[in-house]
Formats: structure tokens, C-alpha cells, sequence
């Protein structure tokens, strides 16, 4: 399989499914499949996201060696927001090096801060920062507060996702 060619040939579920399979075979698979989602071709770097979610979730060893990739992604301006929404989506799934949880809070915080935020992007947001906070307790009252302020302008999955926070921060 040519991974570039599968994502541009169909864009659903199974097939991103299917090539996250794929990519989950190998390293070599895994690289070429992170090449696709790196890229500076929008469509490609969009459709890849899923697969790399999606692979991330079922092997989560795989992704570990592209963690800055994913944290560099997370912080372009000009990409689809699939690969923003991805990138954060695995974070909050995984354990992140401690190197990057200053880029990656700032992002978050920013994320959730920002009210053209795509919700599903300020859902994970929230979650990897409370993830987070388990080894810097001292953001728990910043994330907190947010979450109040924004509570009556936010849309249901941020309200979803605030209130199992605030339950476990308190």
C-alpha cells in the first residue's frame, strides 16, 4: 500500500481505519503515514490526521518518537483544523516527555481562551490540560477559571468536558 495514495483516493472512516492498520504494522509504515500528515499539502495533511489518531489510539508506542511533530502541528496557523483537533486529541491520550508540556499548555490554554476554537479542539484542550495538571497542580486554578468564564458562551462538549473536570479538580 501507498499510504499518500490511499488517503487521497477515499475520505472515511473505514478507509482511515484501514490505512491506521496499515501504518500500525511497521515503523516504516508509521513514518511514511506521519511524511503524509508533516506534509504542506493541506488535503493530505488533513485526511492523514484521522489515520494518525486513529493509529495513536491503537498503538500508542508508535507515535511516541514523532511527539514533537505532533506538538509543532498543533501550533500552525496553516493547516486544516482535523490536524490541530488530532494532534491534541492524541495528546491527551498519551503520556507527553516533559520537554514539551510548556508548548503544549500554552497551546491548550490558548485554544480554550480563544472563542473561534473549533469545540472539539477546546474539548481536548481542556482534557490534556487536566492531565497536565496532575504534575502542575498550580494550572488547576487557571483551567478552572476559564472554564466558569466561558461556561455561559461555550457550547455543550466544552460544558460536557468542563463539568468532569471541575468535579475532579474539586
Amino acid at each position: 500500500m501507498i499510504i499518500k495514495d490511499e488517503i487521497l483516493k477515499e475520505h472515511s472512516k473505514t478507509q482511515a481505519l484501514k490505512i491506521a492498520a496499515y501504518a500500525c504494522a511497521s515503523k516504516k509504515n508509521f513514518k511514511e503515514l506521519m511524511q503524509c500528515f508533516m506534509s504542506g499539502e493541506y488535503r493530505l495533511a488533513q485526511r492523514a490526521a484521522w489515520s494518525v489518531s486513529w493509529a495513536a489510539e491503537k498503538n500508542p508506542e508508535m507515535i511516541r518518537p514523532y511527539i514533537k511533530d505532533l506538538v509543532s502541528q498543533m501550533q500552525r496557523t496553516n493547516v486544516h483544523d482535523s490536524v490541530i483537533r488530532n494532534s491534541v486529541r492524541v495528546l491527551e491520550l498519551i503520556e507527553i516527555p516533559e520537554e514539551f508540556h510548556g508548548e503544549v499548555m500554552n497551546a491548550c490554554f490558548h485554544f480554550i481562551e480563544t472563542p473561534s476554537t473549533p469545540a472539539a479542539i477546546k474539548a481536548f484542550s481542556l482534557t490534556t490540560l487536566f492531565n497536565l495538571s496532575k504534575q502542575y497542580p498550580e494550572i488547576r486554578s487557571e483551567l478552572k477559571l476559564i472554564i466558569e468564564e466561558r461556561w455561559d458562551t461555550e457550547t455543550a462538549a466544552f460544558r460536557s468536558r468542563g463539568k468532569k473536570i471541575l468535579k475532579q479538580i474539586k
